[in-house]
């Protein structure tokens, strides 16, 4: 492990989050693991190296001082909503700006806050979970929107930060098995038939195994982004085909 080892991780009380909490912490470092359920958080902090807090991530005025004094040397911003991920017809204003605030407004609002920190103590690493529907036309306008935003965030901080310390990675997944299709808000029944791919999808573990890929990677090496799939699915459509 190279000498990154206190994690800061949002969205941690389920999927992507819950599992990645628990790698950091068996990789040896610090976890600080932040979300709202707070059952899958004792659940965390059973673990001797995860810490956790209980919030909500617009709340920056409330959660950036506990972060701060983590001092952390990675942020990953994991958490997110897939509101309108079935479409973006009748979908409620302020479910729009729910999935733009947390998606889009809380990880640049976050990096914000550490970035100065990170500078000062030449080292740090910012994980940017984004989305294939962030790299190709899919189906959802509203949720490719927000992770398109994340993915020219990350290409650009990574320009800003250039000749700094602190790296950048965006991860971005295709299908992966949790619940994410039945906690998004939008026409159940549109919902319901997303959420049955007909695939071996990829699990979260998958995916923390790709971040500490990124995390793992020696001081001098950035990487930059990660498109992880299964086998089954295909870029540029949703096109999936199940095994015979």
């Amino acid at each position: 492990m190279n000498s990154l080892k206190k994690a800061v991780i949002t969205g941690a009380t389920s999927g992507i989050g819950f599992a990645l909490a628990r790698a950091l912490a068996s990789s040896g470092r610090e976890v600080l693991a932040i979300g709202r359920n707070a059952e899958q958080l004792a659940l965390l902090a059973k673990e001797p190296a995860i810490t956790t807090l209980c919030a909500d991530i617009r709340e920056n005025e409330e959660i950036i001082p506990d972060i701060l004094a983590f001092s952390p040397d990675i942020l990953v911003n994991n958490a997110g909503v897939g509101h309108g991920i079935d479409g973006l017809d009748n979908l409620p204003l302020h479910l729009i700006q729910e999935a733009i605030d947390i998606n889009i407004t809380a990880p640049i609002t976050l990096t914000a806050a550490l970035m100065e920190h990170m500078k000062t103590q030449e080292r740090g690493h910012i994980v940017n979970i984004g989305s294939i529907a962030g790299l190709h036309n899919l189906y959802s306008a509203l949720y490719g929107a927000t992770k398109s935003a994340i993915h020219l965030f990350s290409q650009n901080l990574r320009t800003e930060l250039s000749g700094s310390a602190v790296r950048v990675t965006e991860i971005c997944p295709g299908r992966v098995s949790t619940g994410f299709f039945q906690a998004a808000s939008g026409n159940q029944e549109r919902l319901d038939n997303l959420s049955r791919s007909g695939i071996a999808e990829l699990t979260p573990e998958d995916i923390a195994n790709a971040v500490l890929y990124a995390l793992n990677a020696p001081m001098h090496v950035n990487v930059a982004t990660i498109e992880i799939l299964p086998v089954q699915q295909a870029v540029g459509g949703m096109k999936l085909s199940a095994s015979d």
